[in-house]
């Protein structure tokens, strides 16, 4: 499946009943250098638009949200190693967690690629 986005520019991809989750490219060209990520714990219940984990870059800091309800099932044990991967691999291989979707009427809400570059234009 194609990635989906949020207004608070996570990217999501899913995979059956799981969603990876993850900060777009526009996001971390906001943000700066990433020197610092701190993410949830597995097995956390996570609410949409809750406080799902946290990015430090040499700017500043942001909470990363969670794009729907669900229960987190894994995370990228990489990012705390070398959160620096954000920089270069925000959209890839610097995914932030895994969740396991409770209710997936909630995709509904989530702006494809094509929506979601009319909006970060529109960011200005």
């Amino acid at each position: 499946m194609s990635k989906l986005f949020t207004e608070d520019h996570e990217w999501i991809s899913v995979d059956g009943d799981v969603a990876t989750v993850g900060i777009t490219d526009f996001a971390q060209s906001q943000l700066g250098d990433v020197v610092f990520v701190e993410l949830p714990e597995v097995e956390a219940e996570l609410e949409k638009g809750g406080d799902a984990a946290v990015v430090e870059s040499v700017k500043a800091a942001s909470e990363v949200y969670a794009p729907l309800d669900g229960e987190v099932v894994e995370v990228n044990e990489a990012l705390e190693e070398d959160p620096a991967l954000v920089n270069s691999e925000a959209e890839g291989k610097a995914w932030f967690m895994k969740i396991k979707i409770a209710d997936s009427s909630q995709l509904e809400d989530m702006m494809n690629e094509e929506s979601y570059k009319a909006f970060v234009a529109e960011q200005g």
